[in-house]
């Protein structure tokens, strides 16, 4: 019966665009919620001091690389319970959730133990001297949360691929309004508590992500939503996809976004060099750029799941094609709707975070390359994500090692301290390595959809 309502829906354009926005606008508003947090984090450090931002600022941009190695690698497990799912194999969903969260799992330590060597390393990486006593414990708090973030989106992931996004959303939603309570609370002292600093952004958030963990894992063990799933998540008994395969399709994905983030972290680092003050207008850039990227995911992610469920329709390649897509469309119209709103609003929203005139002229310059390279980053989620739905992972890790590593950081330098361009240097470079990377995954998809998907 699945499968017979996923092809139907998947049949006309007008069904394409409903299941789609179905699907995604739960997880959009999810994302949304992130977002808000991540302006209220930049907002309440930013204005309590410009180094308290800028010390934000550099180990946000590292984290991040952690945090997209995380997501991806849960990612990598949506096309194949939603292939599952698209068959009825509720056994096999159970099973495989219980693989994932093992090996998920082990992957978080890893990335822990790697973040903590460079920790023992963090005044070797050329940032203002007098920052480092900033850094270290911010750093080391928001260490401890790497292994939640991984627990929590492999039952997200889990949710979404079966077609349950309202869930996530709403634990994200809440646990987000917990985090900028935690900041108001901790950061100045209010209410009688001790005034932390940007100490306090770090433990609200520690305390946020963790309390997602327990709100969602609860939801699977009571909820009669995921009762199906249930059995054969406590005991696989041979069910379901073996850990080397969830392996094969997770960390490529988790490669390709931990080298897209590392070409953001290394640009974050050559911001400092420049100086404490371009270190925090970068983050306040980043921050205003997540609007587009967390908008364009949330559509996208949705996208993959349908492109996984028609995998196993009659005619695949051509309906995954349509949905692609279909999706392609949604998410152009919200990179107008973003480019828009930088445009005229971006020079308030930059006063949100900071009322240093400094950073803000810094910040403000960079807005028409944050404009610039919109098309590039939906161009190249839209495909990867539908590149992923076909589980054909393989060629997203080379992708990004091209378009990121090879070609983007070497352009951010160049334009940054060669051409002397400074901070719009650095912002600028950033269209060449995603539209790049957006044309190469658009020719991978349409390459992986000439083909059967079972040779994918």
């Amino acid at each position: 019966m699945a499968q017979s309502i996923i092809d139907n829906q998947l049949l006309t354009r007008k069904g394409r665009y409903l299941a789609i926005l179905r699907l995604g606008t739960p997880i959009l508003i999810g994302q949304l919620g992130q977002i808000v947090v991540g302006f209220a984090d930049t907002a309440m450090v930013g204005n309590y001091s410009t180094d308290a931002l800028a010390a934000a600022s550099f180990v946000n941009n590292i984290f991040n690389i952690v945090l997209l190695m995380c997501l991806g690698f849960t990612y990598g497990l949506t096309p194949l319970v939603g292939a599952l799912f698209s068959a009825s194999r509720n056994e096999d969903i159970g099973a495989t959730l219980h693989r994932s969260v093992r090996l998920n799992f082990l992957f978080s330590m890893v990335l822990t133990a790697i973040m903590f060597v460079l920790y023992l390393n963090v005044d070797k990486l050329g940032q203002p001297e007098h920052l480092i006593p900033l850094i270290r414990p911010y750093y080391l708090i928001y260490m401890s949360t790497v292994a939640a973030i991984m627990l929590f989106q492999t039952f997200a992931q889990t949710s979404y691929a079966v077609n349950a996004s309202m869930m996530p959303m709403w634990v994200v939603l809440f646990c987000n309004m917990v985090n900028i309570a935690g900041n108001y609370l901790l950061i100045r002292g209010n209410c009688g508590l001790p005034e932390l600093g940007l100490n306090g952004a770090a433990i609200a958030t520690f305390i946020s992500r963790w309390l997602a963990v327990v709100i969602i894992v609860g939801f699977f063990v009571l909820s009669r939503r995921y009762r199906p799933y249930r059995a054969t998540a406590l005991r696989p008994r041979g069910h379901g996809y073996a850990t080397g395969k969830i392996l094969r399709t997770s960390l490529p994905v988790s490669l390709q976004m931990g080298l897209e983030a590392s070409s953001f972290s290394i640009a974050a680092m050559m911001a400092g060099w420049l100086g404490h003050n371009e270190l925090a207008a970068f983050q306040i850039f980043v921050i205003i750029g997540s609007l587009g990227f967390c908008i364009y995911y949330g559509m996208a992610a949705a996208m993959s799941v349908l492109v996984a469920n028609a995998s196993s329709c009659v005619d695949a390649e051509r309906h995954m094609r349509a949905i692609a897509g279909s999706g392609y469309v949604i998410i152009l119209v919200l990179a107008a709707t973003a480019s828009t709103v930088f445009l005229s609003l971006g020079t308030h929203l930059i006063g949100v975070f900071t009322d240093d005139e400094t950073v803000i002229a810094m910040t403000a310059s960079m807005i028409v390359p944050l404009v610039i390279y919109q098309l590039g980053d939906a161009t190249q989620i839209n495909f990867a994500n539908a590149l992923r739905g076909t589980s054909n992972v393989m060629p997203m890790m080379w992708i990004a090692f091209i378009s990121y590593i090879v070609v983007g950081i070497p352009a951010t330098y160049v334009m940054a301290f060669v051409f002397g361009w400074g901070i719009v240097g650095i912002a600028l470079s950033f269209s060449v390595s995603l539209f790049l990377a957006g044309g190469l995954f658009l020719y991978s998809f349409l390459r992986t959809t000439r083909k059967p998907v079972e040779a994918a």
